[in-house]
């Protein structure tokens, strides 16, 4: 049977997006290779999270240990090396993220296991695995065979795919850590969490992002009265935050922030691959660049090839008509 072990990741009591990101992959994949999903969850007090979890349809397998309150890769290294010996899921997979590169090359070489990291889409073809998965920072997508193995460790890149919506009631199920032991030589010490400035643009459902067309800094004004028009935040490429226009922590890209927006306006952006990969995964991208041959222009649902300055007093107008 193809069975699809999904590990599911939490940081301070919640569930990580990537967790449900990865339900949009894990089914179908398992349908195909005739099994079944099983979402593992390893921590400490997880009984609300594992009944959210199982809101997807799957088994929802609970290691519940006080041992476990904190994540330490050398502990969730061991338990799923034996899990892996026990249950022999055809797939291992959990997210691409500080969690998952911290044990996953490691398992990968203690079971001498194949493992394609970063993963954006799974398919079962004729008998075989393959992996989709981007090379050079989003310029090229490729598509990668596994070499036969009993069980594939992949991990997926956050935000690739789009979180589906709960569907059908599945199960919980507590089992025993196979792993009591303590390590002394790797140790969890405190968690510090990243500083944001006085907006997250991950979690923004509308942005406005600015690039080289922007040109000089005074003309960051039109920029910010659109956004507040639309109640959106303000957001850039490189370019934009390289010259001081706005924050680093507004950055869009490979270097900066990966965003899902529901709306993303790219205002004169020229869209360098690694800018189309921090936000590739908007719902809908309304790109205005003058040059008709912009690469943003690509990924765009809606393109403008116009000055910039020129569409978006007009936009505004639209705005303010529509409003009453």
């Amino acid at each position: 049977m193809g069975n699809v072990l999904l590990l599911a990741e939490h940081r301070q009591g919640a569930l990580r997006d990537i967790t449900f990101e990865m339900m949009a992959i894990a089914p179908k994949l398992a349908e195909d290779m005739g099994g079944e999903v099983t979402a593992l969850l390893i921590g400490s007090g997880m009984d609300d999270m594992a009944k959210k979890l199982s809101e997807y349809g799957v088994k929802v397998q609970v290691i519940d240990d006080p041992g476990f309150e904190n994540f330490n890769a050398e502990k969730y290294q061991k338990v799923l090396s034996v899990l892996i010996d026990e249950m022999k899921p055809a797939v291992l997979m959990t997210g691409q993220t500080a969690q998952g590169v911290d044990f996953m090359p490691a398992l990968a070489v203690e079971k001498k296991l194949p493992l394609v990291a970063e993963a954006i889409g799974l398919e079962y073809v004729d008998g075989t695995l393959k992996a989709t998965r981007q090379m050079y920072s989003g310029k090229v997508s490729a598509t990668v065979a596994f070499k036969p193995a009993e069980t594939y460790l992949v991990t997926i890149r956050e935000g690739a795919v789009e979180a589906p919506e709960p569907a059908a009631a599945g199960s919980v199920e507590k089992i025993d850590s196979p792993f009591k032991e303590d390590i002394t030589y790797r140790k969890f010490v405190e968690y510090i969490e990243a500083e944001v400035g006085d907006v997250d643009i991950t979690q923004s459902e509308i942005l406005v992002a600015v690039g080289r067309g922007l040109k000089e800094d005074k003309n960051m004004t039109l920029i910010e009265e659109l956004a507040q028009g639309i109640k959106a935040d303000v957001a850039g490429s490189r370019a934009a935050t390289d010259a001081g226009w706005i924050p680093h922590d507004r950055q869009v890209g490979t270097s900066g922030k990966t965003v899902k927006p529901k709306l993303y306006l790219a205002m004169g952006i020229s869209g360098a691959f690694q800018h189309v990969a921090g936000m590739k995964g908007a719902k809908t991208v309304v790109a205005i660049n003058k040059d008709p041959e912009a690469p943003i222009f690509t990924v765009a649902d809606y393109a403008i090839v116009d000055d910039m300055f020129k569409v978006i007093p007009a936009l505004q107008e639209k705005i303010k008509e529509l409003k009453g």
